[in-house]
């Protein structure tokens, strides 16, 4: 067949994702281009030192703290960056807040963007053609999948990440919570629960 080129230096590659980033991994560092160390010390960074954690921080922060949550919800990149919370993928961020009324649910529905210094990696369901298809399109059928049931009271307001913007839901605190503070407020807060597609944990 012509286009049957099974010599071709791509069908070289495995075809399961992480076997060929394993791969191109390799080939770059044997050109001398990355260093691994390097690699696995950025990807423990935003793994487990950045992680939900910074976002959690803010979130804790804005439930204890009403000015705060009101200065966040009017102009959130000035308010994180005081908390040292900036950088790439994260120059312009927009909070947002869920309430009994308004269920905010964040998607980038042509790539990926989402906001590293503050929830860190994202994950792969993020980045799936099927999440960013079907969230625009039925968003309760989405948060059914992911054990979220709102009350039909509740509408549900799908934002846009882009190159430009992107979004931090700040969830409903949950009942009993009240005499934590800001640490035990964050062991509550979970990544999921600042995308929308999941809630705080009950304490």
């Amino acid at each position: 067949m012509p286009h049957d080129h099974s010599d071709h230096p791509h069908s070289l590659l495995p075809p399961d994702p992480a076997l060929r980033v394993k791969a191109l991994e390799t080939i770059l560092t044997r050109k001398g281009l990355i260093d691994p160390a390097a690699l696995d010390a950025i990807i423990d960074t935003y793994e487990n030192k950045i992680g939900p954690r910074n976002g959690a921080h803010v979130v804790a922060r804005a439930w204890l703290d009403a000015d705060f949550k009101t200065a966040l919800l009017k102009d959130a990149t000035p308010v994180v960056a005081e908390l040292g919370y900036y950088g790439r993928q994260g120059e312009h961020m927009v909070a947002v807040e869920n309430t009994d009324a308004v269920h905010n649910l964040v998607v980038c529905t042509l790539c990926s963007c989402y906001p590293w210094p503050l929830l860190g990696i994202p994950p792969t369901w993020y980045k799936s053609d099927a999440y960013r298809a079907r969230v625009v399109r039925e968003p309760r059928a989405v948060l059914s999948d992911f054990g979220v049931t709102l009350s039909e009271n509740t509408a549900v307001r799908v934002w846009d990440s882009t190159a430009e913007v992107r979004y931090l839901v700040i969830p409903q605190r949950p009942a009993g919570s009240e005499g934590l503070d800001e640490s035990g407020l964050m062991a509550l807060i979970t990544r999921d629960s600042m995308i929308g597609t999941g809630l705080a944990v009950s304490p």
